[in-house]
């Protein structure tokens, strides 16, 4: 065996550890396993760098929409194909008084909802299970990459014919693009766990559970939150153009409506209201993701 290390944060565990205790303290690198400032639980953020994205962001922001509001105005971009963002925020803001959006709304978030964490389950399950199993996994990779490769816009179509206009069908088409996102990070990231560490805990004496418990899922939660940020965006994608194609109820409804009218200023609106929903859902996954993973601290977390 090679001399253990003088660093106490990598120094391979005793015998009498049990299992559980071995794989938490091996789980994170040693170059990652650091004091996250502001003590458990509690991180503080750097002021100046925090101040510095949020000014920038809110900088561009107020450059698009005001450009684009004096284009409009001053007749630089034609108004009938690119409404003013004063007309949008009013379109808005009618939409939500009148309360004509809520039943939108609410149809399109519950089929994003069940399209997310029904295509997030089965990701994350198949991709752990053939992450596991790698001959499996070879004799499953052809028709995976096959079905990955098939452009989902042609089965929607399809899952209409095979479930209806009611909101299985869209659904269906959003756990089309939720699934291989999910699948594909979560099998990276199993896969990607050093073997050393693996057998290392096995030896201890961990069972299967144990092993996924304190070592895969901690390793590849990473992998899997990175699929979740644009998960959420495929899933109302989903939702919606399932709505386009056939639906009588749901935003992509009400954006068909407008377009069918030539009513670009409700399209807009539409576009504008289900990009503020995206934001708003990967704030709420990033708030997880730092309480999941706070014992993994990104560099910005950390001290020297």
């Amino acid at each position: 065996m090679s001399e253990t290390p003088p660093d106490n944060t990598s120094a391979t565990p005793d015998t009498s550890a049990s299992p559980a205790d071995a794989a938490d303290a091996s789980a994170a690198p040693a170059g990652r396993r650091r004091r996250v400032l502001g003590g458990a639980g509690r991180v503080r953020r750097f002021g100046p760098r925090r101040a510095t994205v949020v000014a920038g962001r809110t900088g561009l922001a107020l450059v698009i929409v005001l450009g684009w509001q004096f284009g409009s105005r001053s007749g630089v971009i034609d108004p009938f194909f690119f409404s003013a963002p004063t007309d949008i925020a009013q379109r808005i803001g009618e939409w939500f008084r009148s309360g004509e959006i809520y039943p939108h709304l609410r149809t399109t978030l519950l089929e994003a909802a069940l399209a997310l964490a029904i295509g997030s389950l089965l990701g994350l399950a198949i991709g752990f299970l053939l992450a596991r199993a790698r001959t499996l996994a070879a004799v499953l990779d052809p028709y995976l990459k096959a079905l990955n490769a098939l452009p989902r816009v042609v089965l929607a179509p399809l899952f209409l014919l095979w479930f209806g206009l009611g909101i299985w069908s869209k659904v269906a088409f959003g756990v089309s693009l939720v699934f291989f996102l999910v699948f594909f990070n979560t099998y990276q990231g199993v896969r990607e766990v050093d073997r050393v560490l693996i057998d290392n805990v096995r030896m201890l004496g961990a069972k299967e559970s144990q092993l996924i418990r304190h070592v895969l899922l901690p390793s590849a939660m990473t992998w899997i939150f990175s699929s979740l940020h644009v998960s959420v965006g495929f899933a109302i994608v989903g939702a919606v153009v399932g709505e386009y194609l056939g639906s009588s109820e749901g935003m992509g409804y009400l954006i068909s409506q407008a377009e069918g009218t030539f009513d670009t200023t409700g399209v807009f609106a539409g576009v504008v209201v289900l990009s503020a929903i995206v934001l708003v859902i990967d704030l709420l996954v990033n708030r997880v993701e730092r309480h999941l993973l706070r014992w993994q601290p990104t560099p910005d977390r950390t001290t020297n």
